[in-house]
């Protein structure tokens, strides 16, 4: 195995722009330095989208182009039987996800861009399967957003549980800002909870809403990339890509409308405004936001022993800046930023696993796991 040493500079980042706080409510540290060694566990993938940990501590990896991977004893077996996988833009192969009691029904679930349905082009899916040696068995397609597009923006997608064994993935808006995502007779731009085998619970907030999406949990989102279950509270918590600034983490609450595209701390790409309001009644603020945009993807809230100086912290991946960067919070409010392993490349994904260990996905490099001295 190659083994890596990074030194690490914790940078404070001065927060210019946070949801409910201002900038002098932040602590502000002097920078230290302290040594982490990091492991490069899974060379020579591309983009190493999704990360899923068997039992036996092997991996599941999806890769954006459409392999499953099965990562064991230094080993990458191609799994045969995966779902086919419309690759376009930020399309392609993303979340996996095993159910919470995985041991005793097997159940392994996926979110791709599925060319299936109505229209040209592909939308985000949501499948089910089993794996049976090298092949992957069984599949359901639990949910598949329509109508397709060729569009090659905003996808999402990721997956989680929670504590009561209600199963939430996210699909992005498809890069139709102004249709989408306020729209709840339309897919894109929401999370979606289901019950693992793709019935729709009946106590979904728009369930008994004439013409509405009936596995709509939550709406107004832009491309949320990160999405995990809170290990102390059990809050479904997401991020989410902004435009030119206005990434965004949220706590995903029944029903509640996320804004986009009516309220934003983001701008154009090109610098011009597309709305004069941060804020409307009946549109939930930000736990945080950043500006300038770091392209959030994949999201951690450490619970592990390994990391008791990064207890309760939120790690985030950025793809803009090729960077982990760290979120010490207090009462819900970020009081600290740190940008940690600077330059290792376009972070995709961050998994704490069953060993308590934390694992970053690298475009074009592979998956590192992070050991504390």
């Amino acid at each position: 195995m190659k083994k890596l040493l990074f030194i690490i500079p914790l940078v404070i980042i001065t927060i210019s722009a946070c949801a409910q706080q201002t900038e002098s409510s932040v602590k502000v540290e002097e920078p230290q330095a302290v040594n982490y060694t990091t492991e490069l566990v899974v060379p020579d993938i591309s983009i190493a989208w999704g990360l899923a940990f068997l039992p036996d501590g092997s991996m599941l990896i999806t890769e954006k182009s459409g392999d499953l991977i099965h990562f064991k004893n230094g080993t990458k077996t191609i799994i045969s039987g995966a779902p086919d996988v419309y690759v376009r833009g930020q399309g392609g192969f993303l979340d996996v996800k095993l159910h919470p009691d995985y041991e005793n029904n097997g159940w392994i679930y996926f979110t791709y861009a599925s060319s299936e349905g109505e229209g040209t082009g592909g939308n985000t899916a949501l499948m089910r399967a089993k794996l049976s040696g090298n092949t992957l068995t069984n599949q359901e397609v639990l949910y598949k957003a329509g109508p397709n597009t060729t569009r090659g923006q905003h996808f999402g997608s990721r997956i989680a549980f929670d504590n009561d064994g209600y199963l939430y993935f996210s699909a992005g808006e498809r890069g139709d800002r102004d249709t989408n995502p306020q729209d709840i007779t339309r897919d894109n731009g929401k999370i979606y909870r289901l019950y693992d085998d793709g019935r729709i619970p009946e106590d979904n907030p728009f369930y008994n809403t004439p013409n509405a999406k009936k596995a709509i949990y939550s709406y107004g989102h832009r491309n949320p990339q990160g999405l995990v279950k809170h290990p102390v509270t059990g809050e479904i918590w997401e991020h989410e890509h902004g435009p030119q600034g206005g990434d965004e983490i949220n706590i995903i609450k029944k029903g509640k409308n996320y804004g986009w595209p009516v309220i934003s701390y983001g701008i154009n790409y090109d610098g011009t405004s597309f709305t004069d309001i941060t804020e409307k009644e009946g549109m939930e603020q930000p736990l945080f936001y950043w500006v300038p945009s770091i392209a959030p993807s994949g999201l951690a809230i450490v619970s592990s022993d390994k990391y008791p100086d990064w207890k309760g912290n939120v790690l985030a991946g950025s793809l803009k800046f090729a960077y982990l960067e760290r979120l010490v919070l207090e009462n819900n409010k970020v009081v600290k930023r740190e940008k940690l392993f600077e330059g290792i490349g376009r972070l995709r994904n961050v998994v704490q696993a069953p060993d308590g260990y934390i694992y970053i996905a690298a475009e074009g490099k592979g998956i590192y796991k992070i050991i504390p001295n």
